[in-house]
C-alpha cells in the first residue's frame, strides 16, 4: 500500500494556519486537539458536526472559509494536518514569552 502525503493548497494552508492561530488564542488548543485526534477516525462525520456548529463559527470565518473549512475536514490527513499546525503554533506561542523576558 502506498501513502501519498497530502499536500494543501497555499489557499488552504492560510486558512488552517488563519483556523490554528484563532484556536491557540482562545487558549483552546487543548480541547481542539482532543476533539480533532478523537474524530479522525471519523472525520467525514466530524465534518458533519461541523455544519451543525455553523451558526456560532460563522461569527468568525465568513461562510466561504467555513465552507472550505468543512470539506477539508472530510479528509482524516487533513485532519492530522491541523492538529500539526496547531501543536506548531502553539508552541511557538509558547516560545514568544519566554524570549521577551530573556
Amino acid at each position: 500500500m502506498s501513502e501519498e502525503k497530502t499536500m494543501l493548497s497555499k489557499e488552504d494552508d492560510a486558512l488552517f494556519e488563519k483556523l490554528a492561530r484563532f484556536v491557540v488564542r482562545k487558549k483552546m488548543t487543548t480541547p481542539a486537539i482532543l476533539f480533532l485526534e478523537s474524530s479522525k477516525p471519523l472525520s467525514f462525520i466530524g465534518s458533519q458536526f461541523l455544519i451543525v456548529l455553523g451558526p456560532l463559527v460563522k461569527i468568525f470565518f465568513d461562510l466561504k472559509e467555513y465552507d472550505q473549512i468543512v470539506s477539508l475536514m472530510e479528509k482524516r490527513d487533513n485532519v492530522e494536518l491541523l492538529i500539526q499546525k496547531l501543536e506548531k503554533i502553539s508552541s511557538e506561542e509558547d516560545e514568544e514569552p519566554k524570549k521577551t523576558q530573556k
